[in-house]
């Protein structure tokens, strides 16, 4: 009798333990920020998208493909072209997600890693395009232009893919080394030429300060020259010379710090 019983709860064991496997196969789970496709072995890839949650499926039958429809970076790097036939390399970070009604549709055609069999051809192709249309020099002055041409061509194409582009911003932009090391050149060219005009001002400012000195020149000893024809402008002038001298020397003495009432100085000589 016990040994039937045991039999029975063992056969009863097996028994859950198997149910619990098929309903443990028959459950998956949908996070937050995901979508699921469901592909059945007898009618294919099914036309609803499954959101978030815990849902059932037939096992061995029915299998789930569960996409992440959040927003993820991607930087794609491409060397094109410019239109005077500059080497340039871009570099292109993409913001994108799928559109969750077209993941049928993106499974079926594409995949679960659509990103990289769609992204970077698509990207070289707008971006060979777009650069195409502007020379070196514009690329760099009209960056924002480049920039949105860009975002609304690669927008309308990722489109025909079943992917949305949130963001889209050209990171590196560089060009081959003959044309770097050129426009380096250029700028030692112009720097040397402003250089040498300010060195050309500035000694034709330094002529007509010399000009000007010297006339002035010229004027002060005209006038002191008429000033002396009288004789006593001179003496009035070595006077206050002399006076001027007296007066540094007694500044510098650490035993005279004032001129004593009444004491003579030629300040105090009689007029002539």
């Amino acid at each position: 009798m016990a040994v039937q019983l045991l039999n029975a709860i063992g056969k009863l064991g097996v028994g859950l333990a198997i149910g619990a496997s098929v309903v443990n196969s028959a459950l998956y789970n949908v996070d937050g920020g995901s979508r699921a496709v469901i592909f059945d072995r007898f009618t294919g890839v099914s036309p609803n998208v499954v959101g978030e949650g815990t849902h059932f499926l037939i096992p061995w039958v029915q299998k789930a493909i569960v996409y992440d429809i959040r927003s993820r970076p991607r930087n794609v790097p491409v060397i094109t072209g410019s239109k005077d036939l500059q080497n340039v390399n871009i570099t292109l970070r993409i913001l994108f997600r799928p559109i969750p009604k077209e993941l049928p549709k993106l499974y079926t055609s594409l995949g679960e890693d659509y990103d990289e069999r769609v992204l970077p051809s698509i990207t070289n192709e707008i971006l060979k395009a777009v650069v195409a249309q502007f020379d070196a020099g514009e690329l760099i002055t009209q960056r924002e232009l480049v920039s949105q041409k860009v975002s609304e061509e690669l927008t309308e194409r990722a489109a025909q893919f079943g992917l949305i582009l949130d963001d889209i911003s050209l990171t590196h932009l560089t060009f081959g080394r003959e044309f770097t090391a050129a426009v380096e050149l250029k700028q030692v060219a112009q720097q040397e030429a402003e250089r040498a005009r300010f060195l050309v001002e500035k000694a034709e400012q330094q002529k007509k300060a010399s000009i000007i000195t010297a006339e002035g020149d010229s004027q002060a000893a005209s006038l002191m020259a008429k000033a002396f024809e009288s004789g006593e402008a001179l003496v009035e002038l070595r006077r206050l010379e002399a006076a001027e001298d007296i007066a540094l020397q007694l500044s510098r003495s650490r035993n005279v710090v004032y001129l004593p009432p009444g004491q003579q100085t030629l300040l105090s000589l009689p007029q002539v």
